[in-house]
């Protein structure tokens, strides 16, 4: 059985940039408020004096969570300045296509989409630039509501959303085996689309 610490750090990974509130850390821990602030302090400290982690321990309003440390953050901020197509997992791309179709959306919704989670992938697109939150959804817990920038229009061409290819208009290889968008392969018959329609108009 892991102990409770391990078991608390791996709550948190999992959730992400949300963090987790300190009453449903209890719940699912089985532990007191009491036990709870012992327990988060002992992982800060852990994680503050083991100098090879590249993370820390954060409470911001009622919530806990996992980030990674401010001497890190220059190679951190390397990793997302690479090209996308190299640094966006197929995961990150899913999530995307996703926001991009279903926007104002939550990442609970995201993950009953996908069946999985979603959080880390998520924020890599939020750092990346490509979605951000605009507002909270009126239901319990006011999750945050996730849409794209305008960085992600720039990124693919488009001069607003009404541009983006209509779902049913997508070739069998712009979507794959599950059914989900492949965005750069959307782009790319966008632009064909585009260009034989120029081509026949003159």
């Amino acid at each position: 059985m892991p102990s409770k610490i391990a078991q608390l750090e791996a709550l948190l990974y999992v959730a992400g940039d949300n963090g987790i509130a300190g009453d449903n850390l209890c719940e699912l821990l089985a532990v007191g408020q009491s036990a709870l602030r012992e327990l988060t302090k002992d992982l800060a400290d852990k994680l503050q004096e083991n100098h090879d982690s590249g993370l820390q321990l954060l409470h911001i309003n009622q919530n806990y969570k996992l980030t990674t440390r401010p001497e890190v953050a220059k190679t951190i901020e390397g990793y997302f300045q690479k090209d996308l197509t190299k640094t966006l997992s197929q995961s990150a791309l899913e999530i995307l296509a996703i926001v991009a179709y279903r926007q104002p959306i939550t990442r609970v919704e995201i993950d009953d989409i996908r069946g999985v989670n979603s959080s880390g992938a998520l924020q890599t697109l939020i750092w990346r630039g490509l979605v951000k939150v605009n507002g909270k959804k009126e239901a319990p817990g006011h999750p945050n509501l996730y849409v794209t920038s305008d960085y992600f229009l720039q990124y693919f061409g488009y001069q607003s959303l009404a541009d983006l290819p209509l779902i049913e208009d997508f070739e069998d290889d712009s979507i794959n085996a599950d059914g989900e968008i492949d965005l750069f392969a959307a782009k790319g018959q966008a632009d064909k689309n585009l260009a034989s329609m120029q081509k026949g108009e003159k």
